[in-house]
C-alpha cells in the first residue's frame, strides 16, 4: 500500500487519477481506468476531485470517513463544506492552499483545515493536481489529516518554551546569587582584609627585630595578593561598576581586564548616554560581552578584538568582531559550546536575535539586536 501510495504522488499516477476523476460526473459512469479505479477506491488517503466551480464530482471513501459522512453526500456539494478557511479568489481547490498559481504543476503540500460532518475542524495536508477533460479543467486532491503531527508539534512547542522559561528563571537566580556572594565578599571579607592590613602597618611602626621585620613583610604581601585576589573574583561574579556606574563604565572596565589579562587589543566603541538601561537588559548585555571575550580568550587566537555598541530606533545592537581563526558551522552546534548557548538563551530571553559568522575571513563577528522594554506612558 506505501508504494501505491507514493504512485499517487508522483506526477503520471497524479495526472491518470485526474483523468479518471474527470470522467466520474454524477451519475458516475464506469471510469475508463479499471487500475486507477481501484486505486482510488482502496487508497487510505483521502481524495477529491472537484470541477471549476469547486463542486464535488467524486470523492472516495477514506474522504468519506475522513469527514465522517459518505460518498453520497459528499457527492454534488461545494468543497467549502469540507475545507476552510474560504478562498477570496476563484481559482478552483487550489485558492484553499494559498497558491492558485501551482495549478496544473507538480503537486505540492499545503496547509488548510477540514471540517466533518459535525463541524469539528482538524488540520490537513493537501496536493492539488489539475488537468483538462473535454476542456473542462478537473481538479484532483490528496488530503492527509495531520491531527496527531500537529498534536505532537504543540507539546514540543510548549516544552520548548517551557525550557526556555526556565533557562531565563535559571539565570535570574544565578545572577541573583552572583550579586549575593560578590556583595559578601566585597563587604565582609574584604573589610577584614583591610583590617588585617591597618593592623600589620601599625605593627611595622614599632621596633623590631630583622627577622620580625621580614615576617611582616611576608604577611603584608600575603595580604595585598588577596586583597587583590578577592576583587578580582568579586567583579567577575557582578562588578559594583554595573550597579554604581552602569553598563558604559562596567564594560571598560570587563575591556581593560581583559587586555591586562590577555594582551589582546581590545576597542569599545559606544556612547555612555544611550547605554543608560535597566538592570535586566545592563546585565543581559554585560554577560553577552564577557562571554564573547571570554570564547575570544579560549578558542579564537586572535590579535585584536572590536566591541561596537549603539541604541537606535528603541533597539541596541551589539557587535564583537575579532581577526581569529574564525569558527566553524560545526562548532556552533557542539555539545560542548556551552558559551554560544548561554549567550543565545540570554538573546532570546529578550526576544532579541543574534547572529554568529565568520564570513569576513580572518575572524569571527557575533552580532546582536535586543529590544528595549518601552518606558512607561504617564
Amino acid at each position: 500500500m506505501n508504494r501505491v501510495l507514493k504512485s499517487l504522488l508522483s506526477g503520471p499516477a497524479m495526472l491518470a487519477i485526474g483523468m479518471a476523476a474527470g470522467r466520474a460526473l454524477a451519475p458516475r459512469p464506469r471510469i475508463a481506468h479499471e487500475h486507477g479505479d481501484d486505486i482510488i477506491e482502496h487508497a487510505s488517503e483521502a481524495i477529491i476531485s472537484t470541477d471549476d466551480s469547486n463542486t464535488i464530482i467524486m470523492a472516495n471513501p477514506s474522504a468519506a470517513a475522513m469527514f465522517a459522512t459518505t460518498i453520497d453526500k459528499m457527492l454534488g456539494r461545494p468543497l467549502g463544506n469540507y475545507l476552510t478557511p474560504a478562498p477570496t479568489t476563484h481559482d478552483g481547490p487550489a485558492a484553499y492552499f494559498g497558491d492558485s498559481s501551482r495549478v496544473g504543476r507538480r503537486a505540492t503540500d499545503y496547509a488548510v483545515s477540514g471540517i466533518r460532518a459535525g463541524g469539528e475542524t482538524f488540520p490537513l495536508e493537501g496536493s492539488v493536481s489539475t488537468v483538462r477533460e473535454d476542456d473542462l479543467p478537473i481538479h484532483t486532491i490528496i488530503l492527509r489529516d495531520v491531527t496527531g503531527r500537529h498534536q505532537v508539534q504543540e507539546k514540543l512547542s510548549r516544552s520548548h518554551a517551557q525550557l526556555r522559561q526556565l533557562s531565563a528563571a535559571l539565570q535570574t537566580i544565578r545572577e541573583e546569587e552572583r550579586t549575593h556572594i560578590a556583595r559578601e565578599l566585597h563587604d565582609d571579607l574584604g573589610q577584614l582584609l583591610a583590617s588585617l592590613r591597618m593592623d600589620l602597618a601599625l605593627l611595622q611602626q614599632h621596633q623590631a627585630g630583622n627577622g620580625s621585620a621580614r615576617l611582616i613583610k611576608g604577611m603584608e604581601q600575603n595580604l595585598l595578593t588577596a586583597i587583590t585576589s578577592l576583587r578580582r573574583i568579586a567583579t567577575n561574579l557582578r562588578p559594583r561598576s554595573l550597579d554604581e556606574g552602569g553598563l558604559f563604565f562596567a564594560l571598560q572596565g570587563l575591556r581593560d581586564g581583559f587586555v591586562e589579562r590577555y594582551g589582546i587589543a581590545c576597542m569599545l566603541f559606544a556612547d555612555e548616554a544611550e547605554l543608560r538601561l535597566d538592570d535586566t537588559a545592563s546585565t543581559a548585555i554585560f554577560r553577552i560581552v564577557q562571554e564573547a571575550l571570554t570564547n575570544i580568550a579560549r578558542h579564537a587566537d586572535a590579535h585584536n578584538v572590536t566591541i561596537t555598541l549603539y541604541r537606535i530606533n528603541g533597539e541596541v545592537l551589539l557587535t564583537v568582531r575579532d581577526d581569529g581563526r574564525g569558527i566553524a558551522a560545526s562548532d556552533m552546534e557542539k555539545a560542548q559550546s556551552l558559551g554560544l548557548v548561554g549567550m543565545r538563551e540570554r538573546v532570546w530571553a529578550m526576544d532579541g536575535e543574534i547572529t554568529i559568522t565568520s564570513d569576513e575571513a580572518p575572524g569571527t563577528r557575533i552580532e546582536i539586536v535586543l529590544p528595549l522594554p518601552r518606558p512607561a506612558e504617564h
